[in-house]
């Protein structure tokens, strides 16, 4: 008998990422414009930058095994079983300023991040 119910999903969900709505609208038109409905916005945790850790975000339309998928209207975001762990609770969104344009992660895990803030430990 599996233990994993659909209950899990909307913990998953409560608990894992979550992309504010302004954020889900942007990338909603990023898809609309490259006019692809099979694309998932894959958030991924890799090595690298100052502080030892990094965000990748990008478009793609693959499916590893042991992905946690979260939906947010039309918009799936996906993370690999490496990086979900780093990524419960991050909140993306997106700013449109005069001093920064882009989408902001916001991780109640980082302990510490760089001052460019592309990498966070």
């Amino acid at each position: 008998m599996s233990t994993e119910t659909v209950t899990d999903v909307s913990i998953q969900t409560a608990t894992g990422i979550l992309l504010t709505e302004v954020a889900a609208t942007k990338v909603a038109a990023l898809l609309a414009q490259e006019g692809r409905d099979d694309l998932s916005l894959r958030v991924a945790v890799q090595p690298g930058g100052c502080s030892g850790l990094r965000y990748q975000l990008y478009f793609d339309d693959r499916a590893l095994d042991g992905d946690t998928v979260s939906e947010f209207g039309s918009v799936k975001v996906v993370t690999d079983k490496m990086s979900t762990p780093y990524l419960m609770g991050a909140s993306i969104d997106f700013v449109d300023t005069i001093e920064k344009q882009g989408f902001t992660i916001d991780n109640p895990n980082a302990q510490g991040s760089c001052a460019c803030g592309d990498s966070f430990n």
